[in-house]
């Protein structure tokens, strides 16, 4: 989830978000059967403790995907969320599609990506199999939904040379913008999931099923919007919607650690860092050139 500073007055002109996931579903729906997740039922009741908050919490699977699952926020006259994404059984090593937005009355904070299983700065094949062709996806959007600033190579292993990370003033034209940007994103991720060919070899699904454990312990250890559902729902609740809802899959695809998988954020105690960008470098403009190579050691602050 994204989290940003929370306005009053009335927002910004544009879609309410869960005509986001509608549009998700239905096409999702045009390709594949959804069933309904185990981790809807217990959530999809969801109530916060502010009456003027609304929370919609939906999670299917499907043949190849895992874990579909999109939460919207929101609180009237103050702020918007949405928090959608998809994971692939572990027997395809596809994308992880991810889509995190926070509104306010003044401007809106997005992250748009499909997010690499395995890191493309180090995983050549991997970038080559799967952006290489969709590169043009970025160079549409590049001017309309430029680059949001600064970000740190901690946040970056996660990200791939095709997201969107960019904040803009909430008018009507931007949202629309942004729509578009999830549609065209959504869609490429279907056909890759469609043209996704089911693995047999048990060494690669385990190692797929370990990248993906491995994205969603640093997703669910680093959430930006931990806070703000703390508030909403308390911390008990908002505990189990990170563990067992956003980033179902930590508990039960893999035994490590977070230390285990980044034991650079060990404190002497054997605690965990909680600062969110302790290390690395950071990139104030986008770290990749044209044709999705990673430029980022030139262009690092």
């Amino acid at each position: 989830m994204s989290s940003g500073g929370v306005g009053g007055g009335s927002l910004g002109a544009g879609l309410p978000y869960h005509k986001f996931v509608s549009f998700a579903l239905e096409e999702t729906r045009l390709r594949t059967t959804l069933t309904p997740h185990p981790s809807q039922e217990k959530f999809k009741s969801i109530k916060p403790n502010d009456d003027n908050t609304v929370f919609n919490a939906l999670s299917f699977s499907a043949p190849k995907i895992r874990l579909l699952r999109s939460l919207t926020i929101e609180k009237k006259n103050s702020y918007q969320v949405l928090d959608f994404a998809a994971f692939s059984e572990p027997e395809y090593d596809l994308p992880i599609f991810c889509a995190n937005v926070f509104t306010t009355h003044a401007q809106s904070i997005v992250v748009l990506d499909l997010n690499p299983l395995y890191d493309t700065t180090v995983h050549k094949d991997y970038k080559d199999k799967y952006y290489r062709s969709i590169m043009p996806l970025v160079h549409k959007y590049n001017e309309l939904l430029p680059w949001g600033g600064k970000i740190t190579s901690e946040s970056l292993k996660f990200f791939s040379p095709i997201v969107i990370w960019t904040i803009f003033e909430s008018t009507e034209h931007n949202h629309h913008v942004l729509h578009s940007a999830f549609v065209d994103y959504y869609k490429v991720w279907l056909e890759l999931m469609d043209q996704a060919i089911k693995e047999n070899n048990k060494a690669t699904i385990a190692r797929n099923q370990e990248e993906q454990h491995k994205y969603l312990t640093w997703r669910a250890e680093k959430d930006p919007g931990y806070p703000l559902l703390k508030k909403l729902i308390g911390e008990s609740r908002a505990e189990d919607l990170v563990m067992e809802f956003l980033f179902e899959g930590v508990n039960t695809l893999g035994t490590k650690s977070f230390l285990d998988y980044f034991p650079e954020y060990a404190r002497d105690d054997g605690s965990v860092n909680k600062k969110r960008s302790m290390m690395g470098k950071s990139f104030e403009t986008r770290p990749w050139d044209a044709n999705g190579e990673f430029i980022g050691d030139a262009e690092a602050q």
